[in-house]
């Protein structure tokens, strides 16, 4: 019951405070709606950022996949920093010159419409498909393993699955439907802060009972339990007998890794869109670092909890890896402790399932209903349209979720393989478009459509035998390639620039430089120390 009420109280906190900062907000601007106002600070979009990026997916699959296959899974997160300080200094000066509300948006400026209606399906189809059904079911299994929901309502487990997909999915569509970006900015930042200290808590809690009241003495028994688990330079074969089953080799780092993660946090709408949202490029450029400087951290969060899992539990959960986070949480943290916990937990859910929400009805609002369906409609109407928007693409993900069980390799590789068949076209037409004023739109067009089919065969048909990380560096190539061959027989008919049409004040952050080298020598170190254990 403790747990409980805690878990209550601290969700009514967030939500009533977000209320009452949002009291006098126009939530019936377009701007307003989707954007925030173009308001955000530095310490708001980093706290939204990171929540939007940590979820329960995080929790649990990479907490399980860390327990099963160590610290090479830390490259998810500790080389994000190098790509959000190419997002700082490169593209987001661009992006707030150029005033966009969506990335798409960019698209039709450098290339025509339809690209911009292509990429926008796209982003869409990827949102409901991938993202929001697995974070509902990570989301699921946490909060059932945790409170026992099935067996406080005396249902089977597969009903209380059903059951918490359905309210945190209702939960979720509240906030974006009747919130629009800021509320979910605002509730993202107290429940990311909140999720910092909470995860923190969990290894803390659990060294110090390992350790007899001493953090370090813990920390070192666990070490010398499996030296072999702190590793995070991965020997596992990219290329050739199982490359398809490796997790992380080393070698796909310096490959398809980058494109992935410039293409995550410098182009991808639902994390983008926060600094889309800034009040200047200073707090845009800070909230960015600021990130950075949380994903070097994240690892003593979604990675140590999962090594310290193996020396609870050993192999006993090798066969069930995406339950050890929650077992772990029951196991070391005090009765009251777990509904604050919980409570962060949903919150991290509720952010990125709100958050691509928000994204889905911003593109679809302003992309394609305004441009085929609508072209006078008011921002009223597109309000309208994106709480619609909005609703129903909740309720598909909902359905879809419980779906996605069983996953072989874990829930979040799982997500990395999904993302595969989205993200590496659409950032190859991104950054062609910034990086090769030479292609076209028909070139464009030819390297998406050759991506999105490229990857498919490779990995899901002929099933090749390489790590499918490489295949997405191979393709990122081959798609440029694609684009400007085509291009070579339609070339653009007008060279494309950037203009600034003073939206927001463009003058740079003076700490900006020096905190992007910062973060490029830590995330260096990190590899250089840790890669020798």
């Amino acid at each position: 019951m403790q747990q409980f009420f805690v878990f209550v109280a601290f969700t009514a906190f967030v939500a009533g405070y977000a209320s009452w900062r949002l009291r006098k907000d126009n939530f019936r601007t377009k701007d307003g709606y989707f954007l925030g106002g173009r308001s955000l600070t530095g310490v708001i979009i980093a706290g939204s950022m990171l929540l939007t990026n940590i979820s329960t997916e995080h929790l649990v699959g990479m907490n399980g996949s860390a327990y099963r296959n160590g610290g090479i899974i830390i490259a998810w997160e500790v080389t994000s920093a190098l790509a959000l300080v190419v997002a700082a200094l490169y593209f987001i000066p661009r992006y707030l010159k150029m005033g966009l509300t969506t990335i798409p948006e960019f698209l039709e400026k450098r290339f025509d419409g339809m690209t911009r209606t292509i990429i926008g399906l796209l982003l869409i189809i990827s949102f409901v498909s991938t993202l929001l059904p697995i974070v509902l079911y990570t989301g699921a299994i946490n909060i059932e393993s945790i409170f026992g929901i099935s067996e406080l309502l005396h249902i089977s487990r597969t009903e209380g699955l059903w059951l918490t997909v359905l309210v945190v999915g209702a939960i979720g569509a509240v906030y974006a439907i009747f919130g629009g970006l800021k509320m979910v900015a605002y509730t993202d930042t107290l429940n990311g802060y909140g999720l910092l200290i909470a995860g923190l808590l969990v290894p803390i809690w659990a060294l110090w009972d390992i350790g007899h009241g001493n953090i370090l003495t813990g920390l070192s028994t666990v070490f010398h339990h499996a030296p072999e688990k702190f590793n995070v330079v991965s020997r596992e074969p990219s290329v050739g007998p199982g490359a398809r089953d490796a997790i992380l080799p080393f070698s796909v780092l310096f490959t398809g890794l980058i494109v992935n993660q410039l293409y995550f946090w410098a182009m991808h709408q639902s994390i983008i869109q926060r600094a889309l949202g800034a009040v200047s490029l200073k707090e845009a450029q800070k909230g960015l670092l600021l990130t950075g400087i949380f994903k070097i951290l994240m690892p003593l969060i979604i990675v140590l909890p999962g090594i310290i899992g193996f020396y609870y539990f050993g192999d006993s959960l090798y066969n069930a890896q995406d339950t050890v986070y929650p077992q772990l949480i029951k196991r070391i943290l005090p009765v009251w402790m777990t509904g604050f916990f919980v409570a962060v937990v949903m919150g991290a859910i509720l952010s990125t399932f709100n958050s691509a929400l928000n994204s889905a009805a911003t593109i679809f609002s302003l992309g394609l209903f305004k441009r085929y369906i609508r072209k006078s409609a008011s921002d009223t109407q597109l309000v309208r349209v994106g709480k619609i928007t909005s609703a129903v693409l909740a309720i598909f993900a909902i359905l879809v979720a419980p779906f996605v069980a069983n996953a072989p390799a874990g829930l979040y590789q799982l997500l990395q393989q999904l993302n595969g068949i989205f993200f590496i076209p659409m950032a190859s037409v991104i950054l062609a478009g910034f990086l090769f004023p030479r292609v076209s739109a028909s070139g464009a067009k030819a390297g998406l459509a050759f991506g999105l089919v490229f990857y498919v065969l490779m990995f899901m048909v002929f099933k090749v035998n390489l790590h499918f990380v490489h295949i997405w560096g191979i393709e990122f190539v081959l798609n440029i390639a694609v684009m400007h061959l085509v291009s070579a027989f339609d070339p653009p008919r007008e060279v494309f620039t950037i203009r600034d049409i003073g939206v927001v004040d463009m003058k740079q952050w003076k700490y900006a430089k020096g905190l992007s080298i910062v973060l490029t020598i830590v995330t260096l170190a990190i590899y250089v120390w840790l890669g020798s254990v």
